[in-house]
């Protein structure tokens, strides 16, 4: 097709043109649209002329695009529509899509003209949006990421502390055992005589204690390492409350302080479900800590409860308690009370038992005066995880 002269060439670019262009008189009336823009909106020519430019602009945005239209044609002038806002058409059908609009404005001597340059940037829109999603999973990813490395370096600086502290706490406490076993060993070598049996069975208990404790030192520091590395598994299973306490007293028996007794008491069902081995720890550390903390002559008690699906186990002694200062740290690890200083321990039993508790979803908490003794309360409340862990 061939124009024959400017208006023919002008009326051949305005059918043509690859962008949608809509004249408005100042009333916001559609007089002129051109065929890629009937295209863009799905409509005909007869379906446009004289109707408001609002036709082509989602409801939610109407009054304020007719308000916009009024302004622009008191201060008309060519530029961008809507700088830095999303735009959008609505079809026919009501099909909403994304647009740009340049503005330009014309006098004629039958009126002022405003006309609209639109353009469909559905696929820019979708490209920038995938590109947008895209970072913001890379983003993700990177902070995923930092968060991993930043968590491996906390892990890595808390177990080389951990390995600090250790070695600091074993020079300590391994001296005493140490040479305990030392002089021992060489005191016995220096009874040859048959009627000295009884002084090289005194030694040989000394000894066989010292290494008790080493092999307690080294225990408490190997389940540290493995709660710090998530190794800790628990297996649970339905066991006898009773028959476990039972059999830990009478363990614990060969190590009461002269005059020492131990007070066991026991309400409601006789059946728990928890891990054997973890609660065996908890209640031998409570236990220890009660005898070697308390005088010679006091009564030691141990109260279990089961009611419902509620389990509550205490270890209470007269012993010489702890301040509410130190009650603060009690389950840090290798903290140690002030006024312990002069017992032998790691300060990590109880950071373990607390460990071992919260493994069987389970809560503790220390309630004492200084020289009034301590009260150690463990609840635990299985839940419906428990049934499918536990092991028939």
């Amino acid at each position: 097709m061939y124009a024959s002269g400017p208006h023919e060439a002008l009326e051949a670019l305005f059918n043509n043109a690859a962008i949608g262009i809509i004249i408005v008189n100042t009333n916001g009336e559609i007089i002129l649209v051109n065929k890629y823009a009937l295209n863009q909106f799905g409509y005909t020519e007869a379906e446009l002329i004289g109707n408001k430019i609002e036709l082509l602009v989602p409801s939610r945005f109407q009054s304020k695009h007719s308000q916009h239209r009024s302004n622009y044609h008191t201060h008309a002038h060519n530029r961008p529509m809507g700088t830095g806002m999303d735009l959008y058409g609505v079809k026919k059908d009501q099909t909403e899509f994304p647009v740009e609009v340049s503005l330009s404005a014309y006098k004629t001597k039958d009126g002022d003209f405003a006309v609209a340059f639109v353009s469909d940037i559905s696929k820019r829109k979708a490209s920038e949006d995938a590109l947008l999603k895209l970072n913001a999973e890379l983003e993700e990813k990177v902070a995923d990421r930092t968060r991993s490395l930043t968590e491996a370096l906390i892990k890595e600086v808390e177990l080389n502390e951990l390995k600090t502290k250790f070695v600091s706490m074993a020079s300590h406490e391994f001296r005493t055992p140490l040479s305990t076993i030392q002089s021992s060993a060489y005191l016995i070598s220096q009874y040859a005589q048959a009627e000295d049996q009884p002084k090289r069975d005194k030694h040989i208990q000394r000894i066989a204690s010292s290494v008790t404790m080493l092999t307690d030192i080294l225990n408490d520091f190997l389940s540290v390492g493995k709660i710090e590395e998530g190794k800790v598994q628990v297996r649970i299973t339905e066991f006898s409350i009773e028959q476990c306490i039972h059999d830990i007293i009478e363990e614990m028996n060969t190590i009461i302080k002269k005059g020492q007794t131990i007070i066991y008491k026991h309400t409601g069902n006789e059946n728990v479900v928890l891990d054997n081995t973890l609660f065996k720890h908890i209640i031998i550390n409570l236990l220890s800590n009660a005898i070697k903390f308390s005088p010679e002559s006091s009564e030691i008690v141990i109260n279990t409860e089961i009611k419902d699906d509620l389990y509550i186990i205490s270890v209470t002694d007269s012993g010489i308690g702890i301040s509410e200062e130190d009650r603060e740290h009690l389950f840090e690890r290798f903290y140690r009370g002030n006024n312990v200083s002069n017992i032998q321990g790691t300060g990590l039993g109880l950071h373990i038992v607390a460990k071992y508790t919260e493994l069987m979803m389970g809560t503790i908490e220390c309630k004492s005066e200084i020289n009034k003794g301590a009260a150690f309360i463990v609840h635990f409340k299985p839940d419906a995880n428990y049934e499918k862990n536990l092991i028939h």
